[in-house]
């Protein structure tokens, strides 16, 4: 409000070098603060001249001049696009290049800042040809240099398929992957979500992640005492899972699953959110891996998430996979029945209490968990108590599953009545000629006239 952005302007081009950096660095920490200071000193015509002089300037200014270009184009993608249209890619790649360890870094910054917004940032940075040399800088010894260009090789893969093969074709992998057991948490977090961005894009890509022998060491990241180290680690196993069963398998035999299990059981939080999809995207892929799932104990802990969680998409994801696990056949939904998991997801499904958004994540994954198990399910004891809560939409798979298995089973027949459970369908209103109105007369049809009278 006082004028000082026009007053540190001149300054910029003082012939005392300290007072030239010195003046950026105040342009850049009102620029870092909030998104209107940034677009005042963008507005002042500050960054053209901060951007031509750059190159011949020394390291504490290119430092300096690279936390200003930074602190602008953190805030939004119209601002990052006005650092990119002043010219300052060219001049940040020339830092990228320079001897000194702090300006590599401080460019790096800026890169991720502007590649961090949307496809079209990301593939200006691409096009300055700042990957080979963010690259090399993962490569350098500075660990808060390997940490930023790693973070910023993260922003620019997590795009497009396009973007991550660049990032690919530069070589990046294989020396990502060797730092996977650095004792540093932050430069593993990144290294750990680089990773991820690339091998979430396509099979191909997961694969060639895979390749660069990861499995097991990333394993060890899982019981890491860094939770980001954990969430990320868990993170980039799902990111591989999703794409094959060949994949999921591969995890299987490498002690994945297994690993992965432990970690959501020792957890809580949205630490658990991607070791859960994980167990529901391999026990997606066949019956085989949904077993593996169900051996390696996979089901207690994934009850105990749709317990002990309060976020509505941690209890949602939990209900999806239990879904994936019950889906295949009678032997699975026995599994998932037998952990007498449905009457909590049934909790969840009814919840009057439950926000809106727990009724369109929740409560909807619940509703189709019901259904797959339900389809499978023929462990009556688990079904019996839903007979007295369960609203009309689960009923009729309820209902159906009954229709199935009592005809056969002389003791189920007689659990049947003494339970309550016969009672309990004859008090169903069905439209006659309905599918529920046929399974409730195949059941009647198990007994004497007298007995259902």
């Amino acid at each position: 409000n006082s004028g000082v952005v026009s007053l540190l302007r001149p300054l910029l081009l003082d012939v005392v070098p300290s007072v030239r950096q010195t003046a950026a660095l105040g342009l850049g920490r009102l620029a870092d603060y909030n998104v209107d200071l940034a677009e005042a000193v963008v507005k002042a015509g500050i960054l053209p001249q901060l951007v031509c002089s750059l190159p011949e300037e020394n390291r504490y200014y290119k430092k300096t001049a690279a936390f200003v270009l930074r602190a602008i184009a953190k805030h939004s993608p119209q601002l990052a696009q006005a650092v990119v249209q002043c010219g300052a890619l060219e001049a940040l790649v020339i830092c990228l290049e320079d001897f000194d360890p702090g300006v590599k870094e401080g460019a790096s910054w800026a890169f991720d800042y502007i590649a961090r917004h949307s496809p079209e940032l990301s593939q200006a940075v691409v096009d300055a040809g700042a990957v080979p040399l963010l690259v090399l800088c993962i490569q350098e010894p500075e660990i808060a240099l390997k940490r930023i260009a790693a973070s910023t090789l993260s922003d620019i893969s997590k795009h497009s398929p396009e973007l991550a093969q660049t990032v690919v074709d530069a070589g990046a992998i294989a020396h990502l992957a060797q730092m996977i057991p650095n004792p540093d948490a932050k430069l593993k977090r990144q290294v750990l979500s680089a990773l991820s961005q690339i091998a979430k894009h396509s099979l191909d890509l997961a694969e060639l992640v895979v390749e660069a022998e990861i499995f097991p060491v990333v394993l060890t990241c899982l019981k890491d005492s860094d939770e980001y180290v954990k969430k990320n680690g868990a993170t980039l196993i799902r990111e591989i899972a999703k794409h094959s069963p060949e994949l999921s398998q591969f995890i299987v035999n490498s002690g994945g699953v297994a690993a992965v299990i432990d970690c959501i059981g020792s957890c809580r939080g949205t630490v658990r959110l991607p070791g859960i999809m994980m167990l529901g995207y391999v026990a997606a892929h066949s019956e085989n891996l949904s077993m593996a799932v169900i051996v390696s104990k996979g089901i207690p802990p994934l009850c105990a998430c749709l317990i002990e969680e309060h976020e509505d998409h941690i209890k949602a994801a939990a209900a999806w996979a239990l879904g994936q696990i019950g889906r295949h056949t009678a032997e699975h939904a026995h599994h998932v029945a037998g952990a007498n998991v449905l009457p909590t997801l049934l909790d969840i499904y009814v919840d009057t209490r439950s926000s809106e958004d727990l009724k369109m994540k929740a409560s909807i994954f619940a509703k189709k968990a019901l259904k797959n198990i339900l389809q499978k399910c023929t462990h009556l004891p688990a079904l019996e108590p839903l007979l007295h809560d369960a609203p009309p939409t689960i009923m009729k798979h309820i209902i159906g599953q009954f229709s199935k298995v009592l005809p056969h089973d002389s003791k189920a027949r007689r659990l049947f009545v003494t339970t309550g459970g016969l009672k309990k369908v004859q008090e169903i209103k069905a439209e006659p000629g309905s599918l529920l109105q046929e399974y409730i007369n195949a059941i009647n049809n198990c007994y004497p006239e007298e007995i259902v009278r």
